[in-house]
């Protein structure tokens, strides 16, 4: 009896053969040799915090099943954390799991969401709740999962009433206070600050309302070396009103209210109206990771001046108008945020201002990362400068507002680690930020 073989392979077929026994070992052998590599257990993960306050102590007392890396170029998981406000002044926080090496591919978007009295603990324990929840898939994609375990600690009558409709008996307000002072001197200067303000916000996905008032007073004395003495009081009150409604997932229309004193600046009183009408290129859904808005508001100034200004007047009435740029991004490679803003009267349109501003955060290599910061600012529009100038003192301390043409500031910096790439420990002992 014959026997026939299992496979036959002819000569036009060794080529796809080949091909065939490649996509074999790329599929199954290749990423299997990279997790026997890390072996079980051996989730790599680099924590990467923007604009959030993270407590990566904790975290690394809480999440012990993983290695914390020191680089992303080290890692199974960039673990990438933005935060943005809540309406009701909470926070909330927005975990992008971004899957490296073995787990390319494999990315995932968690929020945990704190409310505004929500302690500094509780806050941490949330993340850390809502981080473990997304570090556990990642740890059984690399085979451990021995040692994990889900539980559901909600009682099911608690989650049976989370899904009713629950009453607000303050329907969304929200109000905040603070209130500061500041008390200092030596022998021959004191000073003396107080400060406060009161804000109401409430938010909807539809409105968002925001009303806020704020006050200050600062006081000085100096004695100088012939005995004589200087004393100064400064002050300023304002407020700032906010009613904005949606208009869809990238449209917002709103109006807009401004009131301010300032001895500082020499306004006696300062009040603003003004509509606005903005738009943010991609939805606000995605505001914790990247935004791209153009801002522009067309309103009417009344002015009440303290002294009269290098234009002789104590009082004028103008309209204006403002327009503003703003890309701000938030990427594993670093951040960036780049501001366009201009300004002018429209009685005079050579009474402007235009302001660019930017700022960029770079990981270039292991552990080697570059940032920098710029502002500069084209000056026009000062109707309010005291026509009397400021005294040597007054300059020397700030107290008085200055005519000017331009400002500007720069920063440049960079910070570089090498070393062993894990970053498990934590010793709080003779910690520096205790000094």
């Amino acid at each position: 009896m014959e026997t026939k073989p299992l496979l036959v392979i002819q000569v036009d077929d060794v080529k796809r053969f080949r091909w065939f026994t490649a996509l074999v070992v790329l599929t199954f052998l290749v990423p299997a040799a990279a997790a026997q590599d890390l072996g079980p257990g051996e989730l790599r993960v680099f924590l990467d915090c923007q604009r959030i306050r993270c407590d990566f102590d904790y975290l690394r007392r809480e999440i012990v099943w993983v290695n914390w890396v020191r680089d992303r170029q080290d890692a199974d998981v960039h673990l990438l954390v933005t935060s943005e406000g809540t309406g009701s002044g909470g926070r909330q926080a927005t975990l992008r799991y971004i899957g490296l090496r073995a787990l390319e591919g494999r990315d995932l978007q968690l929020l945990a969401t704190t409310p505004e009295t929500a302690t500094d603990d509780e806050e941490r324990q949330e993340l850390a709740r809502v981080m473990r929840v997304g570090l556990a898939g990642y740890a059984g994609a690399l085979g451990y999962a021995g040692g994990l375990d889900v539980i559901d600690r909600t009682p099911f009558e608690i989650r049976a009433t989370q899904q009713q409709e629950l009453h607000d008996p303050w329907n969304r307000w929200v109000f905040r206070v603070n209130a500061n002072a500041n008390l200092g001197g030596e022998s021959r200067e004191s000073s003396n600050s107080y400060s406060g303000s009161v804000r109401a916000t409430r938010t909807t996905d539809d409105w968002k309302i925001s009303l806020s008032s704020r006050g200050s007073r600062t006081s000085s004395h100096f004695i100088f070396e012939d005995s004589t003495t200087y004393d100064n009081v400064t002050s300023s009150i304002g407020f700032d009103g906010l009613i904005a409604r949606s208009l869809g997932r990238q449209w917002s229309a709103g109006a807009l209210t401004e009131f301010d004193r300032s001895d500082r600046e020499n306004l006696d009183a300062s009040f603003r109206v003004a509509a606005a009408l903005e738009y943010n290129f991609w939805p606000y859904a995605e505001s914790s990771r990247r935004q791209l808005i153009v801002l522009y508001s067309l309103g009417r100034s009344q002015f009440d001046y303290v002294d009269s200004t290098v234009f002789d007047l104590v009082k004028e009435t103008r309209f204006d108008q403002r327009l503003l740029i703003a890309l701000a991004t938030r990427e594993p490679w670093g951040t960036s945020q780049v501001t366009l803003e201009g300004q002018t009267y429209l009685h005079d349109l050579s009474r402007n201002e235009f302001t660019i501003s930017g700022g960029v955060s770079i990981r270039l290599y292991k552990g080697l990362s570059v940032n920098t910061n710029a502002y500069y600012s084209r000056v026009r529009n000062q109707l309010n400068i005291a026509k009397g100038g400021a005294t040597d003192e007054e300059v020397l301390l700030r107290l008085r507002e200055l005519e000017t043409g331009y400002r500007y500031q720069f920063s440049v910096g960079f910070s570089y680690s090498f070393g062993s790439i894990y970053n498990n420990i934590v010793n709080p002992r003779f910690r520096e930020d205790n000094f």
